[in-house]
């Protein structure tokens, strides 16, 4: 059974930074592919960023490109999310998700395994 915890949200002011884990149970990170993804009120979830190949291939969305760095700790079996340059638009619910068959994918159909989420909140 497959279980993700995320932990390391908070309130943070804009251009402040946070990192997010996730910690992994029951899946091997080499062969899967661990996604972040985000929930404003009100809002559709949406892709944040990925990564797959025990760490050597990621992908990120435009709105979070050259701010945020996706990464893994194989040996800790542990996600990370590395949220640089804070806006407030990137307040949300932030959700760590597993892709057992390590596709090529931001779709949320495809990620078969979700955390509980942790709250960011960035203040203006």
């Amino acid at each position: 059974q497959v279980q993700l915890v995320e932990s390391g949200g908070g309130l943070v002011q804009a251009g402040g930074s946070l990192r997010l884990s996730c910690a992994a149970s029951g899946l091997t990170l080499s062969t899967s592919t661990m996604g972040w993804f985000r929930q404003a009120p009100g809002k559709a979830r949406e892709f944040v960023a990925a990564i797959r190949w025990g760490g050597r291939v990621t992908a990120y969305a435009d709105s979070v490109k050259g701010r945020f760095i996706i990464s893994s700790d194989n040996a800790k079996n542990t996600v990370y999310l590395q949220m640089n340059s804070l806006k407030s638009e990137d307040t949300a619910v932030y959700y760590c998700a597993a892709d057992k068959f390590g596709r090529n994918t931001n779709s949320i159909q495809e990620y078969d395994s979700w955390g509980q989420g942790t709250q960011v909140t960035v203040s203006s």
